[in-house]
């Protein structure tokens, strides 16, 4: 049992939860609490950190994973690496996903979210786990969106993290660019827009475009959209959250692909 929060595991523990240099150094990233730990794909983990208490309550999910790959700590020690304030007892170390922007465009193009610069972490994380709800075949990031890595997107994503295709370019237009070629139909969340999105009827291939929390999107990848679309809005609302509207917009395409009127 770990007891010294200066063991060198757990220090290297508190670097993959604060920096992002650390875990994409060694390509890994953090889960916490039952439910995360219990969808971490087995050729994805790398080790998981539980407290006794855990460890004694929880014999049904240990006993499915391997005996080496689990290393019993402390609750101070726990306490200490782990980044929720009322931490559950478990702590996953997980491999990165490997996917690249060209590959998703390759291979998972027909319904592409498309994000500049969402740079909350809870927006791109709920934007993930909806993206695997509407049927989304990836996730396509700007290099200056929030991280996905980091503990609170990934918490957002409620496991969605294992099972969306998603990868960040530095080359957005040329991303962008690459689907039109393919033939996808580019819509762009806009607030000058002026078709609704709930009148179109969304072609086989599609890409949703939605930017930043504040400024939007900019000119250039609006710029680059076959159409603006615009969520209709009452009262004084000038504009919804960005995980709200596309969210929006996710479940209309995913609507209209079924075959909705």
């Amino acid at each position: 049992m770990i007891s010294s929060t200066s063991n060198p595991r757990i220090k290297q523990l508190v670097q993959y939860k604060k920096k992002k240099k650390a875990r994409d150094a060694d390509q890994v990233f953090l889960v916490e609490g039952l439910r995360l730990a219990g969808e971490i794909p087995a050729e994805k983990l790398v080790e998981v950190y539980v407290t006794s208490a855990f460890k004694a309550r929880e014999q049904a999910f240990l006993s499915k994973l391997p005996s080496e790959k689990v290393i019993e700590v402390t609750d101070t020690v726990f306490a200490y690496a782990a980044d929720t304030k009322t931490p559950q007892g478990v702590l996953g170390v997980v491999r990165q996903n490997a996917y690249s922007a060209q590959e998703l465009i390759q291979n998972h193009h027909d319904f592409v979210m498309v994000l500049e610069d969402v740079q909350d972490p809870g927006n791109v994380g709920t934007i993930i786990r909806s993206a695997e709800a509407a049927g989304v075949s990836s996730v396509i990031l700007s290099e200056n969106c929030a991280d996905v890595y980091n503990p609170k997107t990934t918490r957002s994503t409620m496991g969605s993290i294992f099972r969306v295709p998603f990868a960040y370019t530095a080359d957005l237009p040329e991303v962008i660019k690459k689907l039109k070629e393919q033939g996808t139909k580019i819509y762009a969340g806009h607030l000058k827009g002026s078709t609704s999105y709930d009148i179109i009827e969304y072609d086989k291939k599609v890409a949703i475009l939605i930017g930043n929390e504040g400024a939007g999107l900019s000119e250039e990848i609006s710029g680059l959209a076959d159409d603006y679309i615009v969520i209709p809005m009452e009262g004084k609302v000038e504009s919804l959250n960005a995980a709200i509207s596309a969210t929006i917009l996710m479940f209309e395409v995913a609507r209209r692909r079924r075959g909705g009127e």
